[in-house]
């Protein structure tokens, strides 16, 4: 393939320092925080819908209607096209789900595809090329969880295979594909192997607040800040990057900075003294004609005492209510804990986008399981409610009452019983 035709990525920030997006480009995305590549995403969306190109949207992570009320209004548009693999997923066919399919699918313009055997790498392959086959052009995908992938096929070398017979086919259909990873969730080994594979591979961190973009790898162009974090900022659906002043201007962070000041009774030169900076400089940013740096901005919202955000919006965005009722709990019945005994539900909707995962897990009285209540290795802890437990680890048999907190760190129980007369109650949360 040597097409080198360059698309816009919807932000200008990003063509400005990747060179645009090029057709056959597979762009990964490693998301530290598991939230930061959202705005990416839809703004290539909203780009690629724009220029009349179709866009397949892989859904692992969630419902349909969870993913077309995020998108707003770009839900409406017939170029795009949804491939749910979360309903038979990790929505497990529940009724909650399939709901949407007997009352709401054929209300919205875009269309939606589900998927009913997800689990199952050909079958899903099968999907996306035939979905892709009834397109004309180049086609744009964007795969919003790889990691969602990871936890439904279960492992990492099942994923490569996938990604590495993917990844070149894609290329040679003339695609462009994003790509997206949770950064702490994969090992480093599958990281260099899709690394190596990948044309573009970009770094999403966040840390103290501060969010950095890194471009790791960018073939079939020159990328001046290669293996350089580059600071930026989101203002609801924009993307600023640091010394954009086009972008700092349409941000009105001068205007803000300024009313801010005067707000606080303080003159430039009494700002500038207090934040390390000249009046000169403190007037060039009022003006826009210079952006602040990362520490700058850090250092004026400290001084004038208000979040960051204030410099780019009148006000901070309410988020949504942050208590979840019982009825968005699920039940949920793992497929190796086969006994009535043990019951297990999911605190929060199965769609909700969290670092954390809270279960309920009750243990009947008498109830022994030969195996740990989950599947998975990583960081753990649960805290007993209610009742006393015992559980069997390499070392030795453990025991814990009402009040104890369980920490599992690497190694999973091989056995669980309910030592007491009365329904052991376990409040289990895992780190994703």
């Amino acid at each position: 393939m040597t097409n080198l035709r360059a698309i816009s990525s919807g932000i200008e920030g990003l063509d400005t320092l990747l060179g645009g997006v090029l057709i056959g480009d597979n762009v990964i995305w490693y998301d530290d925080a598991g939230s930061l590549a959202t705005v990416f995403c839809h703004r290539f969306l909203e780009a690629s819908l724009r220029d009349g190109r179709p866009v397949i949207y892989v859904s692992f992570d969630r419902s349909p209607r969870n993913l077309l009320d995020r998108l707003g209004n770009t839900a409406q548009h017939r170029g795009l096209i949804v491939l749910d693999c979360f309903t038979f997923g990790k929505g497990r066919g529940s009724p909650t789900f399939l709901t949407f399919y007997d009352r709401d699918v054929n209300l919205w313009p875009c269309r939606i595809e589900r998927l009913d055997t997800p689990e199952d790498m050909n079958a899903f392959m099968e999907r996306l090329y035939g979905l892709h086959a009834e397109q004309e052009g180049d086609v744009r995908f964007i795969f919003e969880s790889i990691t969602g992938m990871q936890e439904l096929w279960g492992g990492e070398d099942i994923l490569a295979r996938f990604y590495t017979h993917s990844c070149p086919r894609l290329y040679e259909l003339n695609t462009v594909a994003y790509w997206i990873m949770e950064k702490k969730a994969h090992s480093p080994r599958l990281r260099a192997q899709l690394n190596q594979i990948a044309q573009v591979v970009i770094e999403l961190n966040i840390k103290r607040g501060t969010t950095t973009l890194t471009v790791v790898k960018a073939e079939r162009r020159e990328v001046e800040s290669l293996g350089e974090p580059v600071h930026y900022w989101t203002k609801g659906a924009e993307v600023i990057f640091e010394h954009d002043g086009a972008l700092a201007d349409r941000a009105g962070i001068g205007r803000r900075l300024k009313n801010l000041r005067i707000q606080k009774g303080l003159s430039q030169t009494e700002l500038g003294r207090l934040v390390g900076l000249t009046p000169s400089s403190i007037s060039q940013v009022e003006s826009n004609l210079i952006y602040p740096s990362i520490p700058a901005l850090l250092k004026m919202a400290e001084v004038l005492q208000v979040p960051v955000g204030s410099f780019f919006g009148e006000e901070e965005e309410q988020g949504p209510c942050p208590v979840l009722t019982e009825s968005e709990a699920s039940i949920l019945k793992p497929s190796h804990l086969a006994s009535e005994e043990v019951t297990i539900k999911l605190l929060t909707p199965l769609d909700r986008n969290s670092p954390l995962e809270p279960y309920l897990v009750e243990l009947a009285p008498g109830a022994a399981l030969g195996t740990h209540f989950f599947r998975r290795k990583g960081g753990e802890m649960g805290y007993v409610l209610e009742g006393s437990v015992a559980f069997r680890l390499e070392q030795g048999t453990c025991t814990a009452q009402r009040g104890d907190l369980i920490h599992l760190t690497s190694e999973i129980p091989s056995q669980w019983r309910n030592t007491g007369s009365e329904t052991a109650r376990l409040l289990w949360v895992l780190s994703k």
